[in-house]
């Protein structure tokens, strides 16, 4: 491998698409595009691989795009929809080594709570989870490519996005879950070649960025490419996209970029 491979895992909202007991047009939809896993990244290079959430599906995931590595776990928060999948880092987890788990410290503190069987070492077994926790303060380096936090507001909390980059170069800003992207964190997000952004429906929603929302922000950034993310049952992804404007697509789960 030369080149490092950004794969969306899954970019559907926290019940998924089909959304259990719904009967809606996108749920019955046979294009694979609308269906939709909870939304996580996987990242692999020549130097590293990293997984950015682990949500419900991530057992799954990792078989359907043959995930085989993972070397170290980076959380934006600690919502079910993004951590319940942890347990599933197993196989993973090299015998006597600690696994790097990144996160804000909120979001480790929920970590351990929920998973304090992995973090207060109850389970010794050489095959286990055995989570190394580092609080994230700033900017971060895995597999070759310096991490950013970007701080945004997802409802009461505050989630971490990530911006991406090699050299200088800002390659990707992924800001999967957020109500808005403050004018304060714009910086952050300059000359990005590719923004994947929060797009949950065109209906407003308090914790979440609407379609217009989201492309309010895209015209602010202006990234090469915009894709949007986290999507509810209420996008079909192919008459949504068709009405979007040049330089802004919808991504879909197993979607790769060539960084």
């Amino acid at each position: 491998m030369t080149g490092t491979t950004f794969t969306f895992l899954g970019t559907g909202t926290s019940q998924g698409v089909p959304m259990l007991a719904c009967e809606c047009v996108v749920c019955r939809s046979e294009d694979p595009r609308d269906r939709r896993t909870r939304s996580s990244v996987y990242v692999e290079g020549p130097e590293g691989a990293f997984v950015i959430d682990t949500g419900a599906d991530f057992r799954s995931q990792c078989l359907r795009e043959g995930v085989k590595r993972v070397d170290a776990v980076v959380y934006t928060h600690a919502h079910a929809d993004h951590v319940m999948g942890f347990d599933d880092l197993r196989p993973f987890c090299r015998p006597g080594e600690m696994l790097p788990v990144y996160a804000s410290a909120p979001t480790m503190a929920d970590l351990q709570v929920t998973f304090r069987f992995a973090f207060n070492g109850e389970n010794r077994y050489p095959t286990y989870i055995h989570p190394d926790p580092r609080i994230i303060e700033g900017s971060f380096h895995l597999g070759g490519l310096e991490l950013v936090p970007v701080p945004l507001p997802h409802g009461r909390v505050t989630v971490f996005g990530y911006v991406l980059r090699r050299g200088g170069e800002a390659l990707v800003a992924y800001l999967s879950d957020c109500k808005e992207v403050p004018e304060s964190v714009t910086p952050l997000l300059a000359g990005v070649r590719h923004l994947v952004v929060d797009a949950l429906r065109h209906r407003p929603h308090p914790t979440h960025m609407s379609v217009e929302e989201a492309l309010a922000v895209v015209a602010r950034v202006r990234p090469q490419q915009a894709w949007f993310t986290h999507i509810c049952h209420e996008l079909g992804h192919a008459e949504t996209e068709a009405a979007l404007p040049p330089g802004v697509r919808i991504a879909y789960d197993g979607l790769k970029l060539e960084l």
